[in-house]
Protein backbone atom coordinates (compact mmCIF):
# COMPACT_ATOMS: atom_id res chain seq x y z
CA UNK A 1 0.00 0.00 0.00
CA UNK A 2 3.09 2.28 0.78
CA UNK A 3 4.62 1.73 -2.22
CA UNK A 4 1.59 2.10 -4.57
CA UNK A 5 0.87 5.05 -2.66
CA UNK A 6 4.47 6.48 -2.98
CA UNK A 7 4.15 5.92 -6.83
CA UNK A 8 0.81 7.03 -7.81
CA UNK A 9 1.90 10.89 -5.72
CA UNK A 10 5.34 10.39 -7.09
CA UNK A 11 3.65 10.41 -11.09
CA UNK A 12 1.17 13.23 -10.23
CA UNK A 13 4.07 15.93 -8.78
CA UNK A 14 6.54 14.07 -11.71
CA UNK A 15 4.22 14.09 -14.98
CA UNK A 16 2.75 17.67 -15.35
CA UNK A 17 6.05 19.40 -14.09
CA UNK A 18 8.43 17.33 -16.44
CA UNK A 19 6.19 18.46 -19.44
CA UNK A 20 6.15 21.99 -18.33
CA UNK A 21 10.21 21.97 -17.84
CA UNK A 22 10.44 20.37 -21.20
CA UNK A 23 7.92 22.44 -22.92
CA UNK A 24 9.03 25.58 -21.13
CA UNK A 25 12.96 24.92 -21.72
CA UNK A 26 15.69 27.19 -20.24
CA UNK A 27 12.63 29.36 -18.66
CA UNK A 28 12.04 30.21 -14.74
CA UNK A 29 9.65 27.26 -15.09
CA UNK A 30 12.57 24.82 -16.13
CA UNK A 31 14.93 26.63 -13.47
CA UNK A 32 12.64 26.02 -10.74
CA UNK A 33 11.72 22.55 -11.43
CA UNK A 34 15.04 21.67 -12.12
CA UNK A 35 15.31 23.05 -8.73
CA UNK A 36 13.00 21.73 -7.09
CA UNK A 37 13.90 18.31 -8.21
CA UNK A 38 17.53 18.50 -7.38
CA UNK A 39 16.28 19.54 -4.10
CA UNK A 40 14.34 16.44 -3.57
CA UNK A 41 16.37 14.35 -4.24
CA UNK A 42 18.80 15.38 -1.79
CA UNK A 43 16.76 16.22 0.97
CA UNK A 44 17.05 12.93 3.40
CA UNK A 45 13.88 11.21 3.87
CA UNK A 46 14.19 10.72 7.32
CA UNK A 47 14.71 14.47 7.96
CA UNK A 48 11.40 15.42 5.50
CA UNK A 49 9.18 12.85 7.58
CA UNK A 50 9.96 14.55 11.07
CA UNK A 51 9.11 18.23 9.51
CA UNK A 52 6.01 16.77 7.78
CA UNK A 53 5.03 15.30 11.66
CA UNK A 54 5.81 18.52 13.16
CA UNK A 55 3.78 20.32 10.93
CA UNK A 56 0.59 18.72 10.10
CA UNK A 57 0.53 16.14 13.14
CA UNK A 58 1.72 18.24 16.00
CA UNK A 59 1.66 22.28 14.84
CA UNK A 60 -1.65 21.83 12.85
CA UNK A 61 -3.17 18.24 13.57
CA UNK A 62 -4.60 17.66 10.13
CA UNK A 63 -3.17 13.80 10.24
CA UNK A 64 -2.05 11.08 12.41
CA UNK A 65 1.67 11.12 13.02
CA UNK A 66 2.26 7.46 13.62
CA UNK A 67 0.50 4.44 13.01
CA UNK A 68 -1.92 1.64 10.77
CA UNK A 69 -5.02 1.61 10.37
CA UNK A 70 -5.82 -1.85 7.64
CA UNK A 71 -8.56 -0.40 5.30
CA UNK A 72 -10.69 -3.49 5.74
CA UNK A 73 -11.67 -1.75 9.01
CA UNK A 74 -12.00 1.95 8.70
CA UNK A 75 -11.17 3.33 5.28
CA UNK A 76 -11.09 7.03 5.95
CA UNK A 77 -8.24 6.02 9.23
CA UNK A 78 -6.49 4.53 6.84
CA UNK A 79 -6.31 6.87 3.94
CA UNK A 80 -4.87 9.65 6.70
CA UNK A 81 -2.66 7.50 7.92
CA UNK A 82 -1.26 6.83 4.60
CA UNK A 83 -1.52 10.22 3.26
CA UNK A 84 2.06 12.02 5.11
CA UNK A 85 4.30 8.73 4.20
CA UNK A 86 3.07 8.55 0.77
CA UNK A 87 4.00 11.72 0.30
CA UNK A 88 7.30 11.99 1.90
CA UNK A 89 8.57 9.48 0.19
CA UNK A 90 6.53 10.66 -2.95
CA UNK A 91 8.44 13.81 -3.11
CA UNK A 92 11.84 12.18 -3.35
CA UNK A 93 10.80 9.44 -5.73
CA UNK A 94 8.88 12.84 -8.20
CA UNK A 95 12.10 13.99 -8.25
CA UNK A 96 13.68 11.59 -10.42
CA UNK A 97 10.52 10.90 -12.07
CA UNK A 98 10.41 14.25 -13.64
CA UNK A 99 13.98 14.77 -14.48
CA UNK A 100 14.01 11.64 -16.52
CA UNK A 101 10.96 12.88 -18.28
CA UNK A 102 12.23 16.30 -18.86
CA UNK A 103 15.39 15.08 -20.40
CA UNK A 104 13.53 12.61 -22.72
CA UNK A 105 10.70 14.97 -23.82
CA UNK A 106 13.34 17.44 -24.52
CA UNK A 107 15.16 14.78 -26.84
CA UNK A 108 11.57 14.04 -28.76
CA UNK A 109 10.16 17.12 -29.48
CA UNK A 110 13.53 17.74 -31.47
CA UNK A 111 12.40 14.82 -33.89
CA UNK A 112 11.27 15.20 -37.46
CA UNK A 113 7.65 14.09 -36.62
CA UNK A 114 7.07 16.42 -34.30
CA UNK A 115 8.42 18.96 -36.16
CA UNK A 116 6.56 17.81 -38.48
CA UNK A 117 3.16 18.53 -36.47
CA UNK A 118 3.98 21.76 -35.24
CA UNK A 119 4.37 22.68 -38.96
CA UNK A 120 1.24 21.56 -40.12
CA UNK A 121 -0.71 23.83 -37.88
CA UNK A 122 -1.27 21.35 -34.96
CA UNK A 123 -2.29 22.46 -31.40
CA UNK A 124 0.81 22.15 -28.77
CA UNK A 125 -1.20 20.26 -26.21
CA UNK A 126 -2.36 17.90 -28.32
CA UNK A 127 0.86 17.55 -30.22
CA UNK A 128 2.90 17.34 -27.17
CA UNK A 129 0.48 14.88 -24.96
CA UNK A 130 -0.79 12.63 -27.84
CA UNK A 131 2.28 12.70 -29.99
CA UNK A 132 5.50 13.39 -27.92
CA UNK A 133 4.78 12.57 -24.32
CA UNK A 134 4.30 9.01 -25.80
CA UNK A 135 7.82 8.06 -27.80
CA UNK A 136 9.34 9.76 -24.85
CA UNK A 137 7.93 7.92 -21.95
CA UNK A 138 10.01 4.77 -22.59
CA UNK A 139 12.91 5.43 -20.07
CA UNK A 140 10.63 6.76 -17.87
CA UNK A 141 8.70 3.30 -17.59
CA UNK A 142 12.23 1.71 -17.26
CA UNK A 143 12.60 4.25 -14.36
CA UNK A 144 9.52 3.58 -12.53
CA UNK A 145 10.33 -0.76 -12.74
CA UNK A 146 13.35 -0.07 -10.85
CA UNK A 147 11.79 2.31 -8.81
CA UNK A 148 8.83 0.04 -7.33
CA UNK A 149 11.20 -2.83 -7.31
CA UNK A 150 13.16 -0.89 -5.04
CA UNK A 151 10.02 0.94 -3.04
CA UNK A 152 8.64 -2.43 -2.14
CA UNK A 153 12.09 -3.65 0.69
CA UNK A 154 13.55 0.10 0.83
CA UNK A 155 11.07 2.04 2.78
CA UNK A 156 12.08 0.68 6.37
CA UNK A 157 13.31 4.43 7.43
CA UNK A 158 9.70 6.03 6.47
CA UNK A 159 7.61 2.33 7.72
CA UNK A 160 10.00 2.80 11.04
CA UNK A 161 9.11 6.61 11.50
CA UNK A 162 5.92 6.77 10.64
CA UNK A 163 5.01 2.85 12.70
CA UNK A 164 3.87 1.03 9.46
CA UNK A 165 4.12 -2.42 9.76
CA UNK A 166 5.44 -2.36 6.55
CA UNK A 167 7.30 -5.62 4.20
CA UNK A 168 10.99 -3.67 4.76
CA UNK A 169 10.96 -3.25 8.32
CA UNK A 170 9.64 -6.59 8.54
CA UNK A 171 12.75 -8.00 6.93
CA UNK A 172 14.99 -5.99 9.19
CA UNK A 173 13.24 -7.35 12.36
CA UNK A 174 13.55 -10.66 11.29
CA UNK A 175 17.22 -9.97 10.59
CA UNK A 176 17.83 -9.17 14.29
CA UNK A 177 15.79 -11.89 15.77
CA UNK A 178 17.82 -13.96 13.40
CA UNK A 179 14.40 -15.50 12.01
CA UNK A 180 15.89 -17.49 9.21
CA UNK A 181 12.49 -18.58 7.98
CA UNK A 182 10.68 -15.30 7.60
CA UNK A 183 13.96 -13.72 5.79
CA UNK A 184 13.96 -16.26 3.77
CA UNK A 185 9.96 -16.12 2.86
CA UNK A 186 10.20 -12.52 2.48
CA UNK A 187 13.46 -12.38 0.27
CA UNK A 188 11.92 -14.96 -2.15
CA UNK A 189 8.39 -12.73 -2.13
CA UNK A 190 10.46 -9.99 -2.95
CA UNK A 191 12.37 -11.30 -5.61
CA UNK A 192 8.58 -12.72 -6.95
CA UNK A 193 7.67 -9.21 -6.97
CA UNK A 194 10.69 -7.43 -8.63
CA UNK A 195 10.31 -10.68 -11.49
CA UNK A 196 6.59 -9.58 -11.80
CA UNK A 197 7.29 -5.28 -12.41
CA UNK A 198 10.18 -6.23 -14.79
CA UNK A 199 7.98 -8.18 -16.85
CA UNK A 200 5.29 -5.66 -16.56
CA UNK A 201 7.58 -2.68 -17.57
CA UNK A 202 8.40 -5.06 -20.94
CA UNK A 203 5.01 -5.91 -21.69
CA UNK A 204 4.36 -1.62 -21.42
CA UNK A 205 7.01 -0.99 -23.45
CA UNK A 206 4.64 -2.69 -26.57
CA UNK A 207 2.12 -0.76 -25.74
CA UNK A 208 3.41 2.66 -25.68
CA UNK A 209 5.71 1.74 -28.91
CA UNK A 210 3.84 -0.34 -31.29
CA UNK A 211 7.09 -1.33 -32.98
CA UNK A 212 8.47 -2.75 -30.21
CA UNK A 213 7.19 -6.33 -30.48
CA UNK A 214 7.80 -9.63 -28.62
CA UNK A 215 10.65 -11.74 -29.44
CA UNK A 216 11.29 -9.22 -32.44
CA UNK A 217 13.95 -6.53 -32.61
CA UNK A 218 13.54 -3.26 -34.22
CA UNK A 219 14.47 -3.00 -37.49
CA UNK A 220 17.17 0.12 -37.94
Amino acid sequence: ELTIGTFLFALVIAVPTGILAAVRRNTWIDYASSFTALGGMSIPSFWLAMMAIIYFSVGNQWHPSSGYVPFSEDPKANVMAMILPCMVTGLRESAMLMRMLRSSLVEVVHMDFVRTAKAKGLNEIRMILGHALRNALIPVVTTSGLMIAGLLGGLVITESIFSIPGFGRLIVESVFKRDYVTVQGAILVSAVLVVAVNLLVDLLYAVIDPRIKAGKGVEG
